[in-house]
């Protein structure tokens, strides 16, 4: 099994959501990342589902898909290059006075402290999976005292043509 990254394009009504997160289960497939936003269209949203299955499987999810209402597109993003990334928020416990030595273990992830308490402050940090997690791996010594993530948002890389890339 591998992970999928699926863009699903449709109106932006109420229910849509819930029709699309009912299919996946009734399949028994798990989402691990669902992300839902407005797009360059007005009255259309964007889904990006994140999700395990093998090639199959993930063609005969796609298809059953594609009969829902409400739904225009529907595009295997892992097929192709695409650009993927997740914002997460981190609240460690800290004094003002460890502020400097977690800014230098944020600062190589191009995270941001964006608030200091007296007792806990808040890492700022976006990039992939990887990236993020091993962030926490290192923020965990300190405590992690809660943590927010937004999922994946994804889309597919412009296909440049070699003779393009080449003067590129």
């Amino acid at each position: 099994m591998q992970t999928h990254t699926i863009a699903v394009l449709v109106n932006d009504h109420p229910g849509v959501l819930t029709r699309v997160a009912t299919l996946f289960g009734q399949r028994g497939f798990n989402i691990d990342s669902i992300t839902v936003g407005g797009t360059e269209e007005q009255g259309l949203s964007r889904m990006i589902i994140t999700t395990g299955a093998d090639d199959r499987q993930i063609q005969q999810l796609m298809k059953q898909l594609q009969k829902l209402i409400d739904v225009i597109s529907v595009t295997n993003l892992s097929e192709n290059p695409y650009v993927s990334r997740e914002l997460a928020l981190i609240k460690v416990s800290a004094s003002p006075s460890q502020l400097a030595e977690l800014n230098g273990i944020v600062e190589p992830f191009r995270a941001a402290i964006v608030d200091v308490g007296p007792t806990s402050l808040i890492v700022q940090v976006t990039g992939d999976t990887e990236k993020i997690d091993a962030l926490l791996v290192l923020l965990q010594s300190y405590g992690v005292l809660e943590l927010t993530r937004t999922g994946s948002v994804a889309m597919a890389r412009s296909i440049v043509p070699a003779t393009a890339a080449a003067t590129v």
